[in-house]
């Protein structure tokens, strides 16, 4: 008779099968699924057409950005798993109410910044042209609203028309600039922050070596904050055909205006003249459909979205000209090496840039910057890729976007002209480093470093131990010649004095109109403006087709793209409103440190602003 298992044995070989049938059973659902996603990703597709009297409707998700930072294949699992869209671009939001303006079969176009999160105030102005153009035509814009902050307000206040909730509320309380600063909670780790710095304004990083913002810090801030302020309140008055100055008196006077009306957000807004009428979400409905046409059923108007918009008219594009004038887009911190999407990568940017150089077709380079800058060495080497652009015949104009700071502006200087918007935060021309040691504080749970090396630098520059006084007197003055750089490129460029730009320099910031008024940019206007100006330079006139240069994709991403946007066309998922998620602060300080101490393990001299509203 055989010998009977070991109720051990048993136990184990009972819980070997539960996880072995759990795997078959995971694993045959997961290739049912599959199946269910060719079947139909490769049914026959359906003919769709935009329908006569259609209302277009531009609902921006998430952050507006130049560039996306994931890949296609994130955005394709964030929408097939119901998934709040994290980011729209920009040059989408631009080109759907373009071809709209011209579009006989939109008939008016609504505008639903609800599920916006964040956007930049130059962006902001880009979509203002935009909607002023369509508007010329005769066609009616109008903003719903629900809970609308600041700048998702503004964005609704370039609509005839601002119908907001009587439930909803419009908060509108100013631009500030606030930061936690850690020198004593750092002081109290032990931890020895060893700053190198050229720039009496450059203030990034006054939070590693002060408990409050300087005096220099806040003028310097004050000045182009309110610059910017006073443009969101020109524009924001001029809209609504309000009187600047009683506005900027509601918002200072926000608690007693509330009080006045029992707390009703949205009495205080219509008394105000910030929107024009309360309506709930199906008398909007109602009142949409009767001044355009109502849906199949009967219950709401005619409505195409904006990526459904721009899939169904991509085919009305036509081209009169061979030459092109290519975009690259510039979006996020500055790093060596190569990088995906979500940072301005020196070799991954720089093959961009080589891309459209070589494209005999080309004959303008128009790149668009979103950058606060970063690392000085990297921001170098895109300098000499544009320049090598210019260096090959083409056309090199600069459009800045909602930040070109510090490295951003720097990239800048190879460029035949450069424009920014008048709220582009620009310039901080200065430079820094930071290396923080963590001696003392290993020391005080028992970890000690000692050893020797072969010459008086070897082993100094640790993290473990007290910075030598020699090394930093070696970074010290490596981030003075790295300024002396900057501020000469700066001056070769603009035509100025090393003396005339230092004035303008030592780190500060300015708005894009500010920067304009000092000769640090040429031009102020929209991303259309600098690219209909590398037209003109380069002798195209209007004869021209625009080319993105877009960051290369892997087959395999290329192919799930595809795969995964064939099934969810047909899927036509909803989505739900976003999680609004603050960030945090210690994130913040952590993202910084991670920055600024080193790239790749080497010590980084930073043009970077760290700066932004």
């Amino acid at each position: 008779m055989a010998n009977e298992r070991s109720f051990p044995v048993k136990f184990a070989l009972g819980i070997w099968h539960f996880v072995n049938g759990s795997r078959k059973i995971f694993l045959n659902l997961l290739f049912l699924l599959f199946l269910y996603f060719v079947f139909i990703a490769f049914q026959p597709p359906e003919t769709v057409r935009l329908k006569p009297d259609s209302t277009l409707v531009i609902r921006p998700y998430g952050n507006v950005v130049e560039q996306y930072t994931t890949t296609a294949l994130d955005r394709a699992l964030e929408e097939a798993t119901s998934q709040q869209q994290s980011e729209t671009r920009l040059r989408d939001m631009l080109e759907t109410i373009h071809r709209a303006a011209g579009d006989s079969d939109i008939t008016q176009l609504v505008i639903d910044p609800n599920y916006l999160r964040n956007i930049g105030l130059a962006a902001l102005n880009d979509l203002g042209h935009a909607l002023e153009a369509f508007r010329s035509t005769g066609k009616p814009v109008i903003a719903l609203a629900d809970l609308l902050g600041q700048n998702q307000y503004y964005l609704a206040s370039l609509a005839d028309e601002v119908w907001l909730n009587p439930n909803g509320a419009i908060l509108i309380d100013g631009y500030s600039n606030y930061r936690q600063f850690y020198r004593e909670g750092l002081e109290k780790l032990a931890v020895e922050i060893n700053l190198f710095r050229v720039g009496k304004y450059k203030s990034a990083m006054e939070p590693y070596t002060r408990d409050d913002m300087s005096e220099e810090a806040k003028e310097a801030g004050r000045f182009w904050l309110n610059d910017l302020w006073q443009q969101y309140l020109e524009v924001v008055s001029k809209n609504r055909g309000l009187i600047l100055e009683s506005l900027q008196e509601s918002i200072d006077d926000l608690p007693n205006q509330i009080e006045s009306v029992d707390g009703d957000f949205a009495r205080y807004a219509l008394d105000l003249g910030l929107v024009d009428r309360l309506m709930t979400a199906p008398q909007a409905r109602q009142e949409l459909a009767k001044r355009g046409t109502t849906d199949q059923a009967g219950d709401s108007y005619r409505a195409v979205g904006m990526q459904d918009y721009l899939d169904l008219t991509e085919s009305r594009k036509t081209f009169n000209s061979a030459k092109k004038i290519a975009i690259v887009v510039a979006e996020g911190e500055i790093v060596g090496g190569n990088h995906p999407v979500g940072r301005i990568g020196s070799v991954s940017t720089s093959e961009q840039l080589r891309r459209a150089a070589r494209d005999d077709d080309v004959a303008a380079v128009v790149l668009r910057i979103n950058s606060p800058g970063g690392d000085a060495y990297a921001s170098e080497v895109l300098r000499l890729e544009l320049q090598q652009v210019r260096d090959s015949g083409k056309t090199v104009v600069i459009s800045m976007g909602n930040v070109a700071a510090s490295g951003g502006y720097w990239m800048s200087m190879a460029a035949d002209e450069v424009w920014a918007s008048p709220a582009t935060i620009t310039g901080s021309i200065g430079v820094f480093g930071m290396l923080p040691t963590f001696g003392a504080t290993l020391d005080k749970i028992g970890i000690h470093t000692d050893g020797f090396g072969t010459t008086e630098m070897a082993g100094k520059l640790r993290l473990d131990m007290p910075l030598d006084p020699d090394v930093g007197r070696v970074i010290q003055a490596s981030t003075e010649r790295v300024y002396r750089q900057f501020v000469s490129l700066v001056s070769e460029s603009r035509v100025k004095t090393f003396e005339e730009i230092d004035e303008l320099a030592q780190g500060r910031v300015w708005s894009g109109q500010q920067a304009a008024e000092r000769g640090l940019i040429d031009k102020t206007g929209t991303f259309q403006d600098a690219i209909e100006s590398s037209a003109r330079i380069a002798g195209l006139g209007k004869n021209y087709q625009i080319k993105w240069i877009e960051p290369e994709q892997s087959a395999l991403d290329q192919f799930f793209m595809d795969f995964m946007s064939g099934a969810l066309a047909k899927l036509n998922f909803t989505v739900g409103k976003p999680a609004m998620i603050p960030a945090s602060w210690l994130q913040g300080m952590l993202d910084d440190l991670q920055f600024i101490s080193a790239q790749e393990g080497k010590f980084t001299v930073a043009a970077h602003c760290l700066c932004g509203l």
